[in-house]
């Protein structure tokens, strides 16, 4: 993966760009190659890949929710985690998202699951793995992915101070290791799965919690309503 042809948001890709170097992400490269010859699917479309950081500049992040991997499904995924394109269906954990900010903050579900202004307000809504075989859940997972979104969540925590990490689930509350706790709030549940939702995310009030951490600390609350498209 060559940093230079990779179109990465400059305040990122200052970032990050020399990680792209790496050998692990040369080898993802290879592999992503490998699966297009092969005739195989993947979702997101190569544009959205880094769809997070060109919404979300470095210095604009206020909120990360932390996600696994891309829908699987055809035309779910467009680079932002739990969302997605407008005209498809609200997924069922999306779905518990918006049951618990409606419980939290009175916001009427929405109708349509399209992130993408959350994204522009300064929520990075990353992903682990940021790409996915079709049909196939977890099928780029540990091929290189997730040392790079580490690299990510890193740099914000070591130059960004007073940043909400909210992380739904035991895979996302893994990488709360990368986060000092004193200078960030660090806010963990249960999956919104409705595998899971009843078990505490359902309840949990982050949302009301994360716009209470960020006018305390002078800035504006999170308009976590979404215009209708």
């Amino acid at each position: 993966m060559n940093g230079e042809s990779i179109k990465l948001e400059p305040s990122w890709k200052q970032r990050l760009g020399e990680y792209l170097q790496q050998p692990a992400m040369q080898a993802l490269a290879a592999f992503l190659r490998a699966e297009k010859r092969a005739g195989r699917q993947i979702y997101p479309p190569g544009p959205d890949i880094f769809a997070a950081f060109e919404h979300t500049p470095f210095d604009a992040v206020r909120v990360v929710i932390l996600g696994q991997d891309p829908y699987h499904g055809s035309g779910q995924a467009h680079g932002l985690c739990f969302s997605v394109r407008p005209q498809v269906r609200v997924p069922p954990s999306l779905g518990n998202i918006f049951k618990e900010i409606q419980r939290d903050l009175g916001i009427p579900r929405p109708g349509h699951g399209c992130l993408t202004a959350w994204a522009d307000r300064g929520v990075l809504l990353l992903n682990s793995v940021l790409t996915v075989q079709d049909g196939h859940a977890g099928s780029h997972a540990n091929r290189g992915w997730e040392g790079f979104t580490d690299a990510a969540i890193g740099a914000l925590n070591r130059e960004r101070e007073g940043l909400v990490f909210l992380l739904w689930g035991a895979y996302a509350q893994r990488k709360g290791q990368l986060i000092d706790g004193h200078r960030h709030c660090v806010l963990s549940s249960v999956h919104p799965s409705p595998l899971s939702a009843h078990r505490g995310f359902l309840g949990c009030g982050h949302f009301s919690a994360t716009n209470a951490w960020l006018q305390a600390r002078g800035q504006p609350a999170i308009d976590w309503s979404l215009p209708p498209l």
